[in-house]
């Protein structure tokens, strides 16, 4: 019987072409493009551009920021992160700018997805960007980052609440305690 290894290096050497199913990607979450220039843009009230409209079936939603965990290998403790598009956060001497992250609509299986680049900054050494592409929630090992230190994975995308600006109601009841006057309006 021939092992796992001995099968895979005949079929390469042989020219066969095979494919391995590892994780199904919900219609419609990536983009046909890797470039994140090229991802929905959000506006300052979180919600996507016309183009990813959640309102359209099978659309992507796309977020305000990647939720992030970072594992220090040294002291084998966990962080969470934020990492608001655009921006770049620090966790040990990595450097994260997240560019999208983009989630499934409820109706669909969930799934995020983040596009991210990860530069180690070291001092007295130029900088190395260690990772650059898309990370999955659902499968970390697939896009994982490879470095000695740290681990990095994306486990989820947030969306910004809306802010709301209270305004007086002029059906209000004014609480008053016995014995005091109620506030002139």
């Amino acid at each position: 019987m021939k092992s796992l290894a001995t099968w895979f290096g005949s079929a390469l050497a042989a020219g066969s072409v095979f494919a391995l199913p590892l994780i199904q990607v919900p219609s419609g979450l990536l983009a046909q493009t890797t470039d994140p220039r090229e991802a929905p843009a959000v506006d300052t009230e979180g919600s996507a551009t016309p183009d990813a409209s959640p309102l359209q079936p099978g659309a992507p939603v796309a977020t305000d920021s990647a939720i992030l965990q970072g594992l220090d290998k040294i002291t084998a403790r966990v962080s969470e992160f934020e990492a608001p598009i655009g921006e770049t956060v620090h966790f040990g001497s990595f450097e994260i700018v997240a560019y999208a992250c983009k989630k499934t609509p409820p109706e669909e299986p969930p799934e995020s997805t983040a596009f991210l680049e990860i530069t180690d900054v070291r001092p007295d050494e130029p900088a190395n960007v260690v990772f650059k592409g898309w990370m999955f929630a659902s499968s970390p090992a697939l896009s994982a980052v490879e470095h000695p230190v740290y681990d990095v994975w994306v486990t989820g995308c947030r969306v910004a609440p809306p802010v709301v600006n209270p305004t007086p109601d002029e059906n209000a009841v004014e609480e008053v305690t016995p014995g005091e006057e109620p506030a002139a309006q």
